[in-house]
């Protein structure tokens, strides 16, 4: 099954264009200068129309094909943050920016979109319009809510929408993708416990918010393992624990967890929600203190269309041997749910060889991978829209 000749051709240059931006991350919405390269280059190429700042700093240009009779519009996303990590790579286009480097192969996504929309915009080899969608504020912020509320799917007439992600421990070029729901909803929580402090030499003269604390933490594992159905997926997980106090003889007065909800079904996450009420303030109560519980959506579940998950397998399909189309749930999130709430469309892992996982300060996106990713996005439009067609 081959790769694209023209996109081995390419890797060398889209490498390039990958590791500048890898070498200067930046997060949420604050992508301005990856925006103005997409830009530049989405010029330089010849794209048909270009517009900027949707959902802020995004990005998104119209390709013509040489006929648009078909009068469809399909949509290709890659998003362009980074994440507020200290790379610890030692490569030579390391991060120049402390706290901050793409962790993630959201540099990655971006170069291979480019080199797609370079190909496309030189062979417009399909009737119809490809929309290439560049988006901010993946990991945190909705960037692509942002995009949807902006109007980016009525304002271009994108019928359907595609995206893509590396994957960690996946054979380079390789590719996994499942129809249905494909990764989780994810939701966050607060809960403020209020005690009363005191000396930690007199426990009994006050009420232990630390200890109170604790054991909801550890009731709230209950939920997952007693309540919900074992046969349906959730996660609850308390990720931090902040009290007033940074004495070692002060009981606080107060103290706040925080944490995420992860599930993919409606009513399971109706059952962790009020379970998460109750055990916390039902516990805190017992023991004399209150708890006040905040509940917060986030991103809601992936949800892979039936029909487009077939699109996206049979483009895979012309560019590895090497396709799973029944791929393991995951319960990471993906704001490109928001896109697919709205369009049918479908979500794809490419594989990114033996490197270190995602969110990891010695995480780097493979360029290998490159040219599969880049003849997948091309092989989506060229068949969901055949010039012959």
């Amino acid at each position: 099954m081959p790769i694209r000749n023209r996109f081995s051709k390419l890797k060398p240059e889209i490498t390039e264009w990958r590791r500048d931006i890898h070498r200067n991350p930046e997060l949420n919405f604050d992508t301005f200068r990856t925006s103005k390269i997409v830009e530049s280059r989405l010029k330089e190429f010849g794209c048909d129309r270009i517009e900027t700042g949707i959902g802020r700093t995004g990005v998104v240009a119209l390709i013509k094909g040489r006929r648009i009779s078909s009068g469809k519009t399909i949509g290709l996303r890659a998003d362009m943050d980074a994440l507020p990590i200290r790379e610890t790579t030692g490569l030579s286009y390391a991060s120049d920016h402390d706290g901050k480097m793409h962790a993630c192969g959201h540099d990655g996504h971006t170069a291979m979109l480019l080199g797609a929309a370079k190909y496309l915009c030189e062979t417009r080899n399909f009737n119809g319009t490809v929309a290439v969608i560049f988006q901010p504020a993946e990991e945190a912020g909705g960037g692509g809510r942002e995009m949807v509320d902006d109007g980016m799917l009525d304002t271009f007439s994108i019928k359907e929408v595609y995206g893509l992600h590396n994957m960690p421990n996946m054979e380079v070029g390789a590719f996994a993708i499942r129809s249905g729901p494909f990764f989780a909803a994810a939701d966050t929580f607060t809960i403020d416990i209020t005690g009363k402090g005191g000396h930690a030499a007199q426990p009994n003269e006050g009420i232990d918010t630390t200890l109170v604390s604790c054991h909801i933490v550890t009731a709230l594992q209950s939920i997952v393992a007693r309540n919900v159905d074992p046969m349906m997926s959730a996660v609850v997980s308390v990720t931090s624990f902040e009290t007033e106090s940074t004495a070692f003889n002060v009981i606080p007065e107060r103290v706040r967890l925080k944490g995420t909800v992860r599930v993919l079904d409606a009513d399971v996450k109706e059952l962790v929600v009020k379970r998460l009420n109750s055990v916390a303030t039902g516990v805190a109560g017992a023991m004399g203190a209150a708890a006040k519980v905040t509940y917060e959506d986030g991103y809601p579940v992936m949800v892979n269309a039936e029909r487009e998950t077939g699109f996206a397998v049979r483009a895979a399909q012309c560019v590895s041997e090497k396709v799973n189309d029944d791929a393991e749930i995951i319960m990471g999130s993906e704001d490109f749910s928001f896109m697919l709430q709205e369009r049918p469309g479908a979500y794809i892992l490419l594989g990114n060889g033996d490197t270190a996982p995602v969110h990891h300060p010695d995480y780097d996106f493979n360029d290998e991978a490159i040219p599969a990713g880049c003849s997948w996005w091309v092989e989506v439009a060229e068949q969901r829209m055949p010039l012959a067609g």
